[in-house]
């Protein structure tokens, strides 16, 4: 786990380099045609950086007199947001990956014209950064099962998926391959299947939605500091949180598997509750406890898994949208049929943006919603069922290249910012070993 989480796939590194080169070959192109008249109007490209870093989130390079660049404002996305991660999770083959990277929008000329990495002249040169991290990564389990790890896009952030490449090489290997979609099914099942699924045409023959007494009980408004004692009042009330999301996946037109992930401190009662109220909807149902008994914990779900695939399967998906539905109503659409809100508001920046889609004759690529992981809602406090509540639209980035529009909703952040107590203060290196990872 350790090698996979510090650097031993590589991926993040390559998407780091590869969009941070650009932005450096970018400066360069406006430093050194700053006398010339051929700068641009409107710089969009920012900056990566794989670590949760606040203070980066605004920043103003160039600082320090001529010899060091032209001044301007810019920033930091965390480098799962960077829309090279998107483009290397969707591109299907090494040509499509080089194809994507040229339409990346870079800004805008004063005459208006977009300003493309094809226009900078730099695709090949960021193409050869990323020849090795297209590959998928092929690692295994602590019981030697077979797993391919490729990519790193965050579902609140971005889209959230590994890649094309991955899932169907996968696919060409084993009789059941299992894909994660994290973050909530509101975000991750959602751009899995509205993005992925839409651009990758797969076909998924069951969705295993994952719950735990602990976030139920958060769900039906337990303190979070008593969530490991028995409480089956808030158990129940959260299950109406459950039923939200069981009812996404059947909008989509898909059979539902709950994996009970079990902890030590759930209850026999708890257990038979969540069971009940599966049976009583339709879906399936087991516990897993893989965590702590390894492959063994996991065999009710496998075989709870085949056996609705080989009798009741999934039938054809239904997009919550079709392609050719303007980016408002995309927007729309995932907000008010699977979030539950009443409506959806824009900044004036996103209003522009808007405008600058429709000239640009991009309106049908799909929508991907940044937005907290925590809620239905964009308010991450707002836990259980949000019903009635506005979606607010601060900004729209247009990812050309990756081929989708990133509304950005709420106060979420595409930097984050590290917590009180940070995780690194628990990660230490002891005669040899790594502790504190989680």
């Amino acid at each position: 786990m350790e090698d996979i989480n510090l650097h031993f796939t590589g991926d993040f590194h390559a998407v780091t380099s590869a969009h941070n080169m650009i932005t450096a070959l970018l400066d360069n192109y406006l430093y050194q045609n700053q006398a010339s008249g051929f700068g641009l109007r409107e710089v969009l490209w920012k900056r990566v950086l794989d670590v949760n870093d606040r203070s980066l989130r605004n920043v103003v390079t160039g600082l320090g007199g001529r010899s060091n660049g032209i001044p301007r404002e810019s920033g930091f996305d965390i480098t799962p947001a960077s829309e090279i991660m998107a483009i290397l999770c969707l591109a299907k083959d090494l040509e499509d990956l080089r194809r994507r990277i040229e339409n990346i929008l870079l800004g805008f000329t004063y005459e208006g014209q977009p300003f493309t990495v094809k226009d900078l002249g730099v695709a090949g040169a960021i193409t050869v950064l990323l020849k090795n991290a297209v590959h998928p990564n092929l690692v295994q389990t602590t019981e030697n099962t077979l797993a391919i790890v490729h990519g790193g896009p965050f579902a609140n952030i971005a889209h959230g998926c590994n890649s094309i490449l991955a899932t169907k090489m996968a696919m060409t290997f084993a009789d059941y391959v299992v894909t994660e979609a994290g973050f909530g099914a509101d975000l991750g099942a959602e751009k899995f299947f509205n993005i992925k699924c839409r651009k990758a045409g797969i076909q998924p023959c069951l969705t295993v939605i994952v719950a735990t007494a602990q976030a139920l009980k958060i769900h039906g408004v337990a303190e979070l500091e008593n969530i490991t004692r028995p409480d089956k009042e808030s158990l129940v009330k959260g299950l109406k949180n459950l039923q939200k999301h069981l009812d996404n996946m059947n909008a989509f037109g898909q059979r539902v598997v709950v994996a009970f992930n079990k902890y030590a401190s759930d209850t026999e009662e708890e257990i038979a509750l969540v069971e009940e109220f599966c049976r009583q909807v339709g879906s399936g149902f087991a516990v897993n406890s893989a965590f702590t008994d390894g492959g063994e914990g996991a065999v009710s779900l496998a075989e709870t898994v085949a056996e609705f695939i080989e009798r009741q399967p999934s039938g054809p998906l239904t997009f919550t949208y079709r392609d050719e539905d303007p980016i408002p109503e995309k927007i729309a659409a995932v907000a008010c049929k699977l979030y539950g809100a009443a409506e959806v508001t824009y900044s004036m920046a996103a209003r522009k943006k808007l405008k600058l889609i429709r000239e640009m004759g991009i309106g049908h690529y799909p929508a991907c919603i940044a937005k907290t992981q925590y809620s239905f809602s964009t308010d991450p406090k707002c836990y259980g069922c949000a019903e009635g509540f506005k979606v607010h639209i601060k900004d729209l980035v247009i990812n050309n290249g990756a081929e989708m529009i990133v509304a950005v909703a709420g106060d979420i952040m595409r930097m984050p910012g590290l917590p009180k107590s940070p995780q690194a203060e628990r990660i230490d290196l002891v005669n040899g070993l790594i502790e504190g990872l989680s």
